[in-house]
């Protein structure tokens, strides 16, 4: 939650024109969100709200932030937090790992109660609830496959799509991939998975087996690895080349 702001610089292409978008930025949180009409408050107080919870439990438990594996559940934890420790736990990864897909989760479903197609983007981390056919195009540093694919989300879809990598942003990896995506129903499990993922990938030769890896996380759908001149896909992921 300490790291400094950066530019979005790759937002300017996303969205649909059936969609009206707005940006909140609180801190380090930093939401891109779209939906059937423009819904400010509710987003803002949602992510509010996710980010004290965080923040709360941060302050009582310094490991929270700290820890590269899982912790021990607390009983009574708040939702963000909860899906925090489960994700992680799932993942094999750190509870912050989760963060940035667990508040886009969180604010997703409160805008939910007022919009039917929801799409939250915290960093590359996005949660998506869609009517319509949707792609979600994958940025993969100076890979030839930058830009040039997207997964494609199909109607009535609802779920998470995160993305870890070893070369762009401010996520912490240990790998060296510059993309680990993954597909899941909650997008802090998607997001802990991608890292998990991630992590996996030193050299392109390590793309598909870290793949494997990520389908035998519980609850993971999908995952993809783009690293150099390699990509790897499996489970339930459709691309298409832009």
């Amino acid at each position: 939650m300490g790291t400094p702001y950066q530019p979005r610089t790759y937002r300017a292409d996303r969205g649909g024109e059936d969609l009206v978008a707005w940006r909140i930025t609180l801190a380090e949180t930093d939401l891109h969100i779209q939906a059937e009409r423009k819904l400010h408050e509710l987003s803002l107080t949602a992510a509010r709200e996710a980010r004290a919870q965080v923040e709360q439990e941060m302050a009582r438990q310094p490991e929270f932030a700290t820890s590269l594996h899982p912790l021990p559940a607390r009983e009574a934890a708040p939702p963000v937090v909860a899906g925090m420790y489960a994700a992680a736990a799932c993942a094999g990864v750190g509870p912050l790992a989760a963060v940035a897909g667990a508040i886009a989760h969180y604010v997703g479903e409160a805008l939910e109660t007022e919009s039917g197609q929801v799409i939250v983007e915290n960093g590359g981390d996005i949660f998506l609830h869609t009517a319509c056919e949707r792609l979600v195009g994958i940025v993969a540093g100076r890979s030839p496959f930058s830009g040039k694919v997207a997964l494609v989300m199909v109607p009535g879809t609802r779920c998470g799509v995160c993305t870890s990598s070893g070369i762009l942003g401010h996520s912490y990896s240990m790998g060296r991939a510059d993309a680990a995506v993954v597909v899941a129903p909650d997008a802090a499990l998607a997001d802990a998975a991608a890292t998990g993922l991630g992590n996996r990938v030193l050299r392109p030769e390590d793309a598909e087996e870290a793949v494997n890896w990520a389908l035998t996380v519980p609850g993971v759908s999908g995952a993809l690895v783009i690293c150099g001149m390699a990509l790897a896909a499996g489970g339930e992921v459709a691309l298409r080349r832009l």
